[in-house]
């Protein structure tokens, strides 16, 4: 019997894992077909594809989260049956969840040693688990404190927390889940060196992530799937961003934005010293916000999800009372008015929860079309809608926005995440809005969504439409903005041209770590 090789931290390493053959289907779907999956101790192998190519199903069948109909399961080389997580972090399978899965009132200690057995049952051993927290992350560079709490934490240092935990359970093999998604840009190179030092000393490591650079960058082979099926496995190195686009999708990907030239006209939005309070918690998420946006520009907000961004998006549009401050509408006080007078003082809203509050799931297509505006001529007729005239609507906006559905008469629930978004685009676009506040536009989107979403977003600022574009994809507000808001903790860090930072200028305003004087 050959003798088990060790990784430096002490836990059996896994050479090679395999799936083969997995399938797994829901009622009307065909997430995975015979899908034929490797990855090798001492790689970050990523698993590329848009959004339910069935990336997210194959992982939760390996980390047993949901079990195959068919497909066969090797650990180096034997098979091996997967019934459950505990199953795979048995066999030294770890899984970091894009959600952190930690209990923010716990210390570090604590969280790692929660659901474990002890030393010392019925007593606790944290004293045990906090040195074995210690070594681990001496060893991999993690600067976890395991006396610190939860919730005192950053975000970057969560992530690193989830990690610790893998680790402490044994994993020889991690599965990270859109791991970068709310890091600032320099809490993600920080990740990526401890991730390439984990390879370096033989673990193997499944890198999910919707950021082709990422990809190309920082790791060593891909996998792309696509409606279920594996398309390619290759080696990054080589790879370009227009490849891997091109196998996502099935076609070629146009994935530069250009922002051609614009007269930059009259402020159409204008918010001064807007003040915001969380009345159930009883803190302010918004502190002295004060900024403007032009006809013909589109400003960016940039920040680590859960700084005030969505607050921001619904205090403009009505949704959120200002405690103080003013917002302005084209010279217009609009402040704490309802969204219907918003609407009628030229502001257009596309939320960030699509099926929330952009869209009611269980009516058509042609409905969802005309929300807000039925109860207006000339969808209606005192009383009466004006059936006709929402018919040739609908048919006009699915053909204008490319908006892929069976019929006009479709629930909007039976549609795919992009064509609700570009459904919603349409809808908000057709009112010929003054003021457009997209909030996280393209999230949960295909690339091929995205793409489409970007071109219109730039059309009407080419036509004069004032934009606040709000999103946690650092690289989407880059690609966009004329100028860029950045937030940390309710607050505004700085206002610049985008022309003119850089992304670790960003990154710092990001983290709270530099204010720069508005641009």
């Amino acid at each position: 019997m050959t003798e088990q090789k060790l990784l430096p931290s002490g836990l059996p390493r896994i050479e090679s894992l395999e799936m083969r053959g997995i399938t797994k289907r829901f009622p009307g779907v065909l997430a995975n077909d015979h899908v034929n999956f490797e990855v090798k101790a001492g790689e970050i192998h990523a698993l590329l594809g848009e959004n339910g190519a069935g990336k997210s199903t194959l992982m939760k069948i390996l980390y047993g989260l949901y079990q195959p109909e068919e497909g066969e399961i090797y650990l180096n080389g034997e098979r091996i049956q997967i019934n459950s997580p505990t199953d795979s972090i048995n066999y030294g399978i770890g899984m970091i969840h894009q959600h952190f899965m930690l209990v923010e009132n716990l210390t570090v200690t604590e969280n790692v040693a929660l659901g474990l057995k002890s030393s010392r049952e019925p007593l606790l051993d944290l004293e045990r688990v906090r040195n074995r927290i210690l070594d681990l992350t001496e060893k991999y560079g993690l600067e976890v404190d395991p006396d610190a709490v939860i919730s005192d934490l950053a975000v970057g240092q969560q992530q690193r927390v989830e990690i610790v935990k893998a680790l402490y359970r044994g994993a020889a093999l991690l599965v990270l889940d859109e791991p970068t998604a709310v890091l600032t840009p320099q809490e993600v190179e920080d990740l990526f060196i401890i991730f390439k030092q984990m390879a370096a000393e033989g673990h193997a490591l499944i890198f999910i992530s919707h950021k082709l650079h990422e990809i190309i960058d920082h790791t060593d082979r891909v996998t792309v799937l696509r409606d279920g099926k594996v398309i390619g496995t290759r080696p990054t190195a080589g790879a370009t961003k227009k490849d891997l686009a091109a196998m996502m999708v099935g076609r070629p990907v146009s994935l530069e934005r250009t922002r051609p030239p614009v007269e930059i006209g009259d402020v159409r939005l204008k918010l001064e010293n807007v003040s915001a309070v969380d009345a159930k918690r009883g803190h302010r998420v918004l502190k002295n916000i004060s900024f403007d946006v032009h006809s013909g520009e589109i400003v960016g907000v940039a920040g680590v999800s859960g700084n005030g961004q969505r607050q921001l998006a619904e205090v403009i549009a009505g949704l959120w009372r200002v405690e103080s401050g003013r917002v302005f509408i084209e010279g217009q006080d609009v402040t704490n008015l309802p969204p219907a007078k918003m609407i009628e003082a030229g502001l257009s809203y596309i939320p960030e929860e699509r099926m929330h509050d952009g869209a009611i799931k269980d009516f058509t297509v042609a409905e969802n079309l005309i929300l807000q505006d039925h109860i207006r001529p000339p969808f209606s007729n005192g009383i009466f809608l004006d059936f006709k005239y929402i018919s040739e609507h609908a048919r006009k906006m699915i053909a204008n926005f490319n908006v892929k559905t069976p019929s006009q008469e479709t629930l909007i629930k039976n549609l795919s995440g992009g064509n609700i978004q570009k459904l919603i685009l349409a809808r908000e676009l057709s009112r010929k809005p003054r003021v457009l506040i997209a909030a996280q536009p393209t999230r949960g989107v295909d690339i091929g969504a995205t793409e489409y979403i970007h071109d219109q977003l730039l059309q009407q600022r080419s036509e004069g439409l004032a934009t606040l574009l709000i999103s946690e994809d650092l690289d989407e507000v880059r690609a966009l903005s004329d100028r860029i808001v950045v937030m940390f903790g309710g607050e505004i860090m700085g206002i610049v041209n985008n022309d003119e930072t850089t992304v670790e200028e960003l990154g710092l305003m990001m983290a709270g770590e530099k204010q720069l004087q508005p641009a």
